[in-house]
C-alpha cells in the first residue's frame, strides 16, 4: 500500500513542481511521477537535515515532509532546465 501511495503522491508532487518550473506541457504522466519521486529523494538528501523533517520517500506523511519534497522536485526541475537551457529560469 505504500508504494501505491508513493507513487500517486509523488505523481502530484512532481505536476505541481512542473506548475511552478512552467514546465507542465513539456512533460507527461510518467515523468511527473518519476520528478515527484526523484526531487523527494533529493530533498531529503539536501533539504530534510535543514528542517529537520523527512520525506514522502522515508514514510513520514505530514505538511512539512510534503514541502520538503515538493522543494526538491523544484531544484531537480532547475538543475535540468540548468542542462537543457543554461538557464535554470
Amino acid at each position: 500500500m505504500n508504494f501505491i501511495i508513493w507513487i500517486v503522491v509523488g505523481g502530484i508532487l512532481g505536476w505541481i513542481a512542473s506548475m511552478i518550473m512552467r514546465t507542465d506541457a513539456q512533460q507527461g504522466m510518467l515523468l511527473n511521477i518519476v520528478v515527484g519521486i526523484i526531487g523527494a529523494l533529493l530533498g531529503g538528501w539536501l533539504l530534510a537535515p535543514l528542517f529537520g523533517t523527512g520525506t514522502i520517500n522515508q514514510s513520514d506523511f505530514s505538511i512539512s515532509s510534503l514541502l520538503v519534497s515538493l522543494l526538491g522536485a523544484v531544484i531537480l526541475l532547475a538543475i535540468v532546465n540548468l542542462f537543457r537551457r543554461g538557464t535554470p529560469r
